[in-house]
Formats: structure tokens, sequence, C-alpha cells
């Protein structure tokens, strides 16, 4: 009695020791040393450089450039533009990798290979590319030069791979007799895809989103050509850097930095949160 119910703790024991992690090893231990002084040098020391820059000129000093009336159009442009952007892609990026994985077409390769073209594709070029398709020498006859519209389609254009890429490798790792089973038990495709298929997608699209509205935030290459950068109207907080930067102004341009770190991060925990949630539950 006592053997037969001992003997299946131990399997339940090996698994949580196995999510707990198991003892660093000396090698290991070497390993997450080498790797930690590697990411310090790469970005904790700079973030907490931008951070003692963007503290220089005092909490006032911080205070006054964010909440400028110039500066804060910009960042407000900039995060609303990449939120937006951001839940279009979840959408969009979404149905671009089931289409991917679940259907086949002609031309099905040379949209795979074009899928990554905004990766591959500098962003001065992009942004020259965008320019020729929707400026003033459009042969489409669209013309959104110089607009917010036109912000929206460069953030657009260069966050496109990140959800779609997320995503498609979870999608064809699905098991299908898992949805003919729900088929066969009566449930209807929304609910199946509802129930079953969203569930299993939501760690990929939450990692997508996150590496979505971080590219947007910090985009600016392609919007040099396209947009103007007006004041007021289509200037985006990178392109506010540079200008501070410029005019020799680095306590600016150090707290605009500092302002976009933080909702970043904001974005990302929140992401994080909710991938770890859904992958708990599942």
């Amino acid at each position: 009695m006592t053997s037969s119910t001992l003997a299946p703790q131990r399997p339940a024991a090996h698994r949580r020791s196995l999510r707990g992690g198991l003892p660093l090893t000396r090698v290991s231990g070497l390993g997450l040393g080498v790797a930690m002084v590697w990411f310090s040098l790469l970005v904790l020391i700079p973030l907490a450089a931008v951070a003692v820059a963007a503290a220089d000129g005092g909490w006032a000093g911080f205070w006054r450039t964010v909440t400028n009336d110039q500066t804060a159009a910009t960042i407000r442009l900039t995060v609303g533009t990449a939120l937006l952007v951001t839940l279009v892609n979840i959408v969009m990026g979404t149905l671009i990798a089931w289409v991917l994985v679940r259907d086949r077409f002609f031309g099905k390769r040379a949209l795979e290979i074009l899928i990554d073209v905004p990766f591959a594709l500098p962003t001065i070029v992009a942004g020259l590319v965008l320019l020729a398709l929707y400026g003033p020498g459009s042969p489409l006859g669209v013309n959104i030069a110089n607009t917010r519209i036109a912000v929206f389609l460069a953030f657009l254009f260069v966050t496109l791979p990140f959800i779609v890429r997320t995503v498609q490798p979870v999608l064809a790792e699905l098991d299908p007799e898992i949805e003919e089973a729900a088929a066969s038990l009566g449930a209807s495709r929304f609910t199946t895809f509802r129930r079953i298929i969203l569930p299993s997608l939501t760690p990929a699209i939450a990692a997508g989103a996150a590496l979505s509205f971080a590219r947007a935030v910090g985009e600016y290459g392609s919007l040099v050509l396209l947009t103007g950068n007006l004041p007021m109207r289509t200037e985006v907080a990178s392109v506010r850097i540079l200008s501070s930067i410029e005019n020799d102004n680095l306590d600016s341009a150090a707290a605009v930095a500092v302002v976009l770190l933080a909702i970043s991060l904001a974005v990302i925990v929140v992401l994080d949160v909710i991938q770890r949630r859904v992958m708990r539950r599942g």
C-alpha cells in the first residue's frame, strides 16, 4: 500500500524540480556570468547611462521637457499609432500566418519570402519605396505624404513580419486531430478556434505584439522621407530625440528616450503577464 501510493509521487516531484530549475554547476554558473556581463555591456549599462543623462536636469527639467507641447504631441502620436498598428498586426498577422500554414495556393513560397522583406530592407529604403508608391508622384494616384496616415503606413510596413513569424511555427505544430475531435463532438469552427486554437496561439501573438510595438516606437528611417517630420503634426518621438541631439540638448533627448523606454517596458510586461497566464491555464 505504501509503495503504491509513493510511486506516483516521484514523477510529479521530478516535474516540479524541472520546472523550478536545477542547481547551477560550475560550467553553467560560468556561462550565466558571461551572459550577464555581455547583457550588461550591451543593454543594462547603456540604459542606465541614458537614465542618468535624463536626470541631470533634475525632476523639474525632466517634467518640463516631457510636458512641452511639441514633445508631448510627438509622444502621443508615436505611442498611439504604435498601439493601433499593433492591434492591426494582431489580426492581419494571425490571418496571414493561418493562410501560409493551412492553405495551399500558387505563389505561396514567393509570399513566404516577401513577408521577410521589411526585416532585410534598410528603413531609409523602405521610406523611399513608400514615398514612390504613396507620395506626390504615386502611380496609384494616392498621396499621403506629410500626413499622419503616412506614419501609420510606415509603422505597418516595418512591423508586418513580427506576428506572422511568431504565430506561424506554433500554428504549424498544432495537432489537427484535436480540431477533428472537437468537430466530431459537435463544436462549430468558430468554437473550435475560440476554445482550442486561439488559446494555443495567444502566447505567440503576445510575443509578436510586444516586438511589433517596440519596433514601431523606435522607428525612424522609414519616416524621414514620407512624413516630412512636421512639428505638432507628423513628428514622431525618434525624430524629436534626434533634433534635440543636433541642438546639443542631450538632457531633453534622454528624457524623451526614458519615457519611450518606460512605455515600451510597461507594454511588454503586460503582454508577458497575459502570455504566462494563458500558458499556465493551458
